[in-house]
């Protein structure tokens, strides 16, 4: 057994040290540089945490919501610190049902008539939850499918969550690539296949393993829930997602969807960061997204601003 442990120990040293090689060769040789694009693209996260999540993904003239999980009135006063409204959403993205992924859209694509893009047994759990006398404007996808909302083009695929057909996103524009990785138990092959283009990704790094365990507020069932692999990321599991995920093109990664009581944005940042800085990537610059206040504005494609790192 002890042989076994030794040989495995070895095994992933190998890995990791190949993991780096590469990553160097990709940084060394990467065509792609940051910020160059003639047309800007902006990301800015509303708010992310187990209460509610939402982000604003815009290009020149094409503004989407990536989840709509704050209320109607908390998505308002949000857009307005940007100097945007509602009224002015080409569309919203919904990763899947649970209420802190669609609250608000009773209160904003109903009323406003924006277009709710999501896959169809996602759109049935939507309207039992937000009962069926409510109107929304439903553009259903497959899931694996891609499509267009103005001049981006958004992919999607399967991630293994507790819910009907729960997705991730990765949005293409001029600018880069945006990835949305928000709700999922364990990060798979294809998970990591299709988000690895992604430029500015947001990941989830939901909990502090020992602080759940330790947590009394939640019964025994849902912290199993949650520890599952169809439940949410640990920190330690978003750093081995991240190890996997980057690439000389991954410039900008926020943390996100961090518990309220079960995490800190320092443990969250200190698993992730050193997970990065053990491979090298010091060129991917590092933000904790808050449940209560969006985050700075990322540019991407703005030539008047430097690159990161």
């Amino acid at each position: 057994m002890q042989t076994l442990r030794h040989n495995i120990g070895i095994i992933l040293a190998v890995s990791r040290l190949l993991k780096v090689i590469l990553l160097r060769i990709e940084l060394r040789y990467s065509t792609f540089v940051f910020n160059v694009s003639p047309m800007p693209a902006r990301l800015t996260i509303l708010g992310s945490g187990s209460s509610g999540n939402c982000a604003l993904l815009e290009t020149d003239d094409t503004r989407l919501l990536i989840d709509a999980g704050l209320s109607g009135r908390q998505i308002r006063q949000r857009l307005a610190t940007l100097g945007r409204s509602p009224e002015t959403l080409h569309g919203i993205l919904i990763t899947h049902e649970h209420t802190d992924h669609i609250q608000g859209l009773s209160t904003i694509a109903a009323k406003l008539g924006i277009p709710v893009y999501c896959n169809r047994l996602t759109k049935d759990a939507i309207t039992y939850n937000l009962h069926s006398q409510i109107r929304l404007d439903f553009r259903i996808f497959s899931t694996g499918d891609s499509f267009t909302v103005g001049n981006v083009a958004v992919e999607t695929f399967s991630v293994p969550h507790d819910a009907q057909d729960p997705v991730g996103f990765l949005v293409r524009t001029a600018a880069g690539n945006f990835g949305f990785l928000t709700d999922l138990g364990h990060a798979t092959k294809l998970v990591i296949e299709r988000i690895r283009p992604a430029h500015a990704l947001l990941l989830e790094a939901n909990h502090d393993v020992k602080l759940l365990q330790e947590d009394l507020k939640r019964p025994w069932s849902t912290k199993q829930r949650i520890l599952s692999r169809h439940g949410h990321l640990s920190n330690e599991a978003a750093a081995l997602a991240a190890e996997q995920i980057v690439s000389a093109e991954l410039r900008h990664l926020f943390l996100g969807h961090l518990s309220r009581d079960c995490n800190r944005p320092e443990l969250a940042l200190r698993a992730v960061g050193d997970s990065l800085l053990r491979l090298g990537a010091t060129h991917v610059r590092l933000e904790v997204a808050s449940q209560d206040v969006p985050t700075s504005t990322l540019v991407v494609g703005d030539t008047s601003s430097p690159p990161p790192g």
